[in-house]
Formats: structure tokens, sequence, C-alpha cells
């Protein structure tokens, strides 16, 4: 069954989602994934031998669907579930978010001079249904100097930011060249969510 309601749930925490969504006049409320025992609804972990490709598809359908199970054991309105998953990929190595200063720097060293894959999976589920898209950018950084990298790694703007940086913030000097999506390197691309949305009757720009 189509679902009507102009209303859904974004199964993550990130305000820059909630921001994209905004922008293009979502209603939406924030399913936080995480029980209070502590307890991760969802391993992120890399599977062995998969793609960049199938990890993002796989984690953004994974919070989609973790997200519906949270909507019927908590008995709260029924909205469609939107999850979303980005990540950074440099000659097929997985970059998700750094784990501290060092792993930030290391991460920045290997992408300065180079041209990276920004893929960012988008899923939405209501009921039984589940369907997601998949957005590919190439991002290009210029070379970077020791002091560009560790003072941005210092800024402790990287930490939370598949890749460990953010198009939208600091890191905007670096790019010498994006073909692609800006809404998808920056965590949520709107020409998908919004084909997504309409393919479950969820109309826009009313």
């Amino acid at each position: 069954m189509a679902h009507h309601d102009p209303r859904i749930y974004l199964a993550s925490r990130s305000p820059r989602r909630r921001e994209l969504l905004r922008q293009i006049g979502v209603q939406h409320e924030v399913l936080l994934l995480r029980e209070s025992s502590g307890r991760l609804d969802l391993n992120e972990t890399p599977q062995p031998g998969e793609s960049p490709q199938a990890y993002a598809i796989r984690i953004a359908s994974a919070k989609a669907d973790v997200g519906w199970q949270r909507v019927i054991e908590r008995q709260i309105p029924r909205y469609a579930v939107l999850g979303a998953d980005t990540t950074v990929s440099l000659d097929g190595e997985i970059f998700g978010k750094p784990l501290g200063l060092s792993a930030t720097i290391a991460m920045l060293g290997k992408l300065g001079g180079r041209s990276h894959q920004v893929l960012t999976a988008v899923a939405l589920t209501f009921e039984a249904r589940c369907e997601v898209l998949l957005s590919t950018s190439t991002v290009k950084f210029k070379p970077l100097s020791e002091h560009e990298i560790h003072a941005y790694a210092g800024s402790g703007e990287p930490f939370d930011k598949a890749g460990g940086y953010a198009i939208q913030g600091r890191a905007a000097t670096f790019i010498e060249h994006l073909e692609g999506s800006y809404s998808g390197v920056m965590g949520l691309p709107l020409f998908e969510t919004a084909q997504l949305l309409q393919r479950f009757n969820l109309k826009l720009f009313e």
C-alpha cells in the first residue's frame, strides 16, 4: 500500500541531513536507533570483500529497516523511515569516520592531491517495502601541506564525517573539483531522496 502521509522519520542524528530535508520542504522527525541500554542497533563494520558501493547500500537499507522495526516496537505513528549512509572510497578502500586525531591526519594525507569517490545511499522503508538509491560523486582534493592537514584535523570538524572532512565546512577550500552531487557529498543526495519520496507517493512542494 502506498504511504500518503507527508511526514517521515529520519533514522539519523546528522544535523546536515535534517538541514537538507528542510531545504526541500520534507516534514520529518528524528528516530534514534541506539537503545537506552547502550546496545547498538546496527553493526556498521564492513564485511570481508565488500565493495564500498555494496557497503553503503547495505547500511542505508539496514538503518531504514531497523528504524521501521523501532516504529512498530514503540507503537508510534507509522510514517516511512529514511536511512542514509555516506562512504568515502579511495582505490577501493572504505574510509569511514576517523577515530581520533592520528586517524584523521592519516586519512587526509591519503586524500590530498587525489580524486576519491563519495558514495551516499538513501533508503526508504514503509511496512514490508524498502527501496534504495545510490549517489556516486567524484571529489578531487588539491595537494595538502602538513600544516593544512594538522590545522584542519585539529579543528575538530572532521571527527564525525565520513572521509574526515565536511564539504560544507572548512574543507571546501581543499576541493579542486567536484563531479556529482554536492548534497550527496554533504550526506543526503536530494535528487535521489526526492525520487524515493515520489515512489512512495510522498509529494513534495505541497
